[in-house]
């Protein structure tokens, strides 16, 4: 396999990772409701929204349009929410063990958003690539 189709395949699996969570904030949407911070008002409302986006940003790699948009914006939401939800959970929480899940997200989420980042990066056109 080329480059191109190993970048591709990751592409379409990310997209369906991300399809997959934005699915699960409309299934799950009073489930996670509480894990809005406070000074987000509406609760439940940022939650179909972000999974409105979610779904999108999938929509958008998968397709191959706004791809860089889509990616930025991606990223964005997600250190968003590394440094409003996550990191505060891993902060306040009152021991090792209650700190484990909320470190493993901090992480994850992380994670996808560099990878969002890469994303963004390879949607350049070739002539405004650096060398």
């Amino acid at each position: 396999m080329n480059n191109t189709t190993i970048t591709r395949v990751g592409v379409v699996i990310y997209a369906l990772v991300i399809g997959f969570f934005g699915v699960n904030h409309f299934l799950n949407a009073s489930g996670m409701a509480p894990f809005v911070p406070a000074f987000f008002h509406g609760g439940v409302f940022w939650i179909y929204l972000t999974g409105a986006a979610l779904i999108a940003a999938a929509i958008a790699f998968l397709i191959g349009k706004k791809t860089r948009l889509a990616g930025l914006l991606l990223a964005a939401f997600l250190l968003i929410i590394v440094l409003t939800i996550h990191l505060p959970a891993v902060i306040n929480a009152p021991d090792e063990a209650a700190s484990r899940v909320p470190l493993t997200n901090l992480i994850k989420d992380t994670g996808l958003a560099g990878a969002a980042l890469i994303i963004a990066g390879i949607s350049l056109p070739v002539r405004s690539r650096a060398l």
